[in-house]
């Protein structure tokens, strides 16, 4: 099917199409496979300068212009000029287009009505008006006959164009420049599609070169640091990580386990020596009323916890009479710890 369309197209084109098509195809594509390599690795090359160069520099020398050239005008305009114009014109307005108005309104109206008006229509009626009659009856006297003379020598003009340029033009443009035209179109339509078809097989190429170095890289550096890493680095940093990091590591949160409850027990034996020191040198801090008050809350505190830690007996709940339960929780009151527990 695409030899018989070959064969109908190459039959209708014609001998000289087909004796330059294939020459000139194969001219193309030895000259054309280098320039579309170096042209393929120029675009890889320019998109990845353009990702991480070009345009984040792009984009800081925009933010950097605008920063000194785009705010300052901005702000100049905004809170300089603006202001400045609209007291400018205000000003123009109150000592100049007022005082103009009623100069022009009051003044020049009047004085310019009596003054150039009256004669100015006197002069339009009866001078201006029958000189321009005059001037316009001959004036259209000379156009008729300067209409006359252009209309023959244009005609003069033409025919003699037409027999010296346009027919020896017509005659070189029909017999010589249209075949050579048609000449050079068939051989410029060949080379362009030459050209497209060598650029077309010259990418499949360049593609074809780019797969087998991209292969070579992967077979010769990719694969072999991806089973160095898999079969010798990982096992190596499973085993360092289990033998060393690991122990390290729990060495190391026992000891600050160990620090900070160091320190807690440092800190709270020091403020206990603080706390004594103060007691020792300044008494209880604290009235007598605030101890009287504290005593009373840890009376009772300790009242309650004996309660519920003893068996209901007796009116107090625990066997005791009241006299034995006052004397118990004025001996609790005192810090004392009564006897039997």
């Amino acid at each position: 099917m695409d030899l018989e369309k070959s064969r109908e197209r190459s039959g209708g084109e014609g001998c000289l199409v087909v004796a330059l098509r294939m020459p000139v195809r194969i001219v193309v594509l030895v000259l054309v496979v280098p320039v579309r390599m170096v042209w393929d690795a120029l675009v890889v090359a320019g998109r990845f300068l353009g990702d991480t160069v070009l345009r984040p520099m792009g984009r800081a020398l925009a933010w950097v212009g605008r920063a000194v050239f785009v705010w300052p005008f901005v702000a100049l305009w905004r809170w300089v000029l603006v202001p400045l114009g609209t007291a400018l014109r205000w000003l123009g307005a109150v000592l100049v287009v007022v005082p103009a108005g009623a100069l022009y309104r009051w003044v020049l109206t009047p004085l310019g009505h009596g003054l150039l008006v009256v004669p100015s229509v006197w002069l339009y009626r009866w001078v201006l008006t029958p000189v321009g009659h005059a001037l316009a009856w001959c004036g259209r006297g000379l156009v008729a006959v300067g209409a006359l003379l252009v209309a023959g020598i244009g005609a003069a003009l033409y025919w003699t164009v037409r027999v010296l340029v346009v027919w020896p033009a017509y005659a070189v443009w029909r017999w010589v420049l249209a075949p050579v035209g048609r000449v050079l179109g068939v051989v410029a339509r060949e080379a362009g599609a030459a050209l497209g078809h060598a650029w077309r097989v010259a990418g499949y190429v360049s593609l074809a070169v780019g797969r087998a170095l991209a292969a070579l890289f992967r077979w010769t550096v990719v694969e072999p640091a991806r089973r160095l890493y898999r079969t010798v680095l990982t096992p190596v940093g499973h085993a360092v990580r289990d033998a060393v990091l690991r122990p390290v590591a729990e060495a190391a949160r026992a000891a600050g386990r160990v620090a900070r409850e160091t320190l807690r027990l440092v800190r709270a034996t020091a403020r206990q020596a603080r706390r004594d020191v103060r007691r020792a040198l300044l008494g209880d801090p604290g009235t007598a009323g605030e101890q009287g008050d504290r005593e009373v809350k840890g009376a009772r505190a300790a009242s309650g916890a004996y309660a519920s830690a003893d068996a209901p007996a007796g009116p107090y709940g625990n066997g005791m009479s009241g006299a034995s339960w006052g004397n118990r929780t004025r001996t609790c009151a005192q810090g004392e710890r009564p006897l039997g527990r």
